[in-house]
């Protein structure tokens, strides 16, 4: 079904994005046109980027903190409580299944893929020794349209159908960049998203403004937590009821940019049951202290501490039956899923053509049969990897049941992921094991996939 629309007013020339003219385009398109043409823009001379010299401007260190959290916005309730939310629709089926991006997401790739490439490889072995993202480079995200691409345009957004395609595409080409900074990135959009999908009309209208605004608040999901064989599904933080609302206690981990987040998105055991929880920076009973990890360090992951934290009645997002918790968890493991598709294929990309240009014993070591399997294992395994989580998007966007997809797209890229990972460092030989090379923050950051729930949607 193809559908076309005039572009909202907020986007013609003059509005934040400064799109040239006013044009029809399907849904896709309209998170292309937020996006912009970004290699024709101006935007990464404007931003300092340019030059690997700028790279070293960071707003966190490696030493540990701990905090109150960040309380620099006031959040006015506004809007009906009871009344629900703008939802966007399901996408029109397309028939067949078919995982070739069409005209307008190949565009929406092709730029989010140059960002990626022009800005993001190149701040990402510093970003990662300091465990933070360089503040030009998350401001460079915003102005190309991150926040928004899951937010409904008539709450100021873009999205006129669910984008989970959409939002995995997004991922894996800002993951093929580095991970790490493309979860730093994508998480202030994927609350955004979720208040999108979930929100009521007064979350909405409460918290919405601030991320279709020019000064968009760090903000987070808050599921994961700092347990054994932790079960996504089975919170051990828990909310109990009160005459006024909710109190929470527990402790979140893989909080990304957990130190300046304006905004929370927490999982907690209510009645037995997994419910989600809004909560702002300047509640009481809130800390964060930092947990960096082995990988995915510019995310600057964090712990959040919750004791005796006091929430009103309103403060629950979506049901309270643990559905919405259910598929707040597997749009997230989709989310991670895309991350690893995008930064197996940085392996591939880097480990193809050293093998090609490195000689051993006076021929390119590519001649060997145990290397060139290797690196086809990798390819095919990629494949697998991207067929599986580009079904369960199209599946999500459709708004049918995806559990089954999105389980075994999680189960593969984890397995996989790490294990090409594993064989790109392997296959550089010594020099996998060195920093100069990238292969051993990609096999790091892979890791992250299997242990790691939260922090980023779509």
């Amino acid at each position: 079904m193809d559908l076309t629309r005039t572009l909202p007013a907020r986007l013609r020339p003059g509005g934040r994005h400064g799109l040239a003219g006013t044009e029809t385009r399907d849904p896709i398109g309209y998170a292309v046109a937020a996006l912009g043409k970004l290699a024709q823009s101006d935007l990464l001379d404007r931003v300092g980027l340019r030059k690997q010299t700028e790279h070293a401007v960071f707003t966190a260190t490696r030493t540990g903190f701990r905090a109150a959290t960040s309380a620099n916005r006031a959040f006015a309730r506004v809007g009906s409580r009871q009344q629900p939310g703008v939802r966007v629709p399901s996408a029109a089926p397309k028939g067949a299944f078919d995982i070739t991006p069409g005209e307008d997401e190949q565009m929406l790739v092709d730029v989010v893929s140059e960002y990626a490439a022009e800005v993001v490889r190149p701040a990402a072995a510093e970003a990662d020794e300091a465990c933070a993202a360089p503040e030009p480079l998350l401001k460079a995200s915003l102005e190309i349209g991150l926040p928004i691409l899951g937010v409904p345009e008539a709450l100021g957004g873009i999205s006129e159908e669910r984008s989970a395609v959409a939002g995995t595409l997004v991922a894996e080409a800002l993951a093929h960049g580095d991970m790490g900074l493309a979860i730093a990135a994508l998480a202030p959009g994927a609350v955004a998203t979720a208040l999108g999908l979930w929100g009521t009309e007064a979350q909405q209208q409460t918290y919405l403004p601030a991320f279709t605004g020019d000064e968009v608040p760090a903000a987070a999901l808050a599921l994961a937590e700092p347990t054994v064989l932790f079960d996504a599904f089975k919170p051990a933080t828990t909310a109990r009821r009160t005459d006024d609302g909710f109190v929470l206690d527990g402790v979140k981990s893989a909080v990304v940019r957990g130190a300046e987040a304006e905004l929370f998105i927490v999982g907690a055991r209510l009645d037995d049951q997994p419910v989600l929880f809004l909560v702002e920076s300047s509640t009481a009973g809130l800390s964060v202290e930092s947990d960096p990890g082995m990988g995915v360090r510019a995310a600057s992951m964090t712990r959040l501490r919750l004791e005796g934290v006091t929430v009103p009645a309103d403060a629950v997002l979506g049901a309270t039956d643990g559905t919405t918790y259910a598929e707040c968890v597997r749009l997230s493991r989709l989310a991670w899923c895309a991350l690893a598709v995008g930064t197996a294929q940085a392996v591939l990309d880097y480990v193809t053509p050293y093998v090609k240009e490195r000689k051993a014993f006076g021929e390119p070591v590519a001649h060997r049969q145990s290397v060139a399997f290797m690196v086809a294992d990798i390819a095919i395994e990629l494949q697998a990897m991207r067929l599986l989580t580009y079904k369960a998007a199209g599946r999500a966007a459709a708004g049918k049941d995806f559990a089954r997809e999105v389980s075994l797209a999680r189960r593969l890229c984890a397995d996989k992921g790490m294990r090409i990972g594993l064989d790109g460092v392997q296959l550089l030989g010594g020099h996998g094991f060195v920093k100069e090379h990238p292969v051993e923050r990609w096999y790091r950051d892979l890791r992250a996939v299997a242990v790691l729930e939260g922090a980023v949607l779509v």
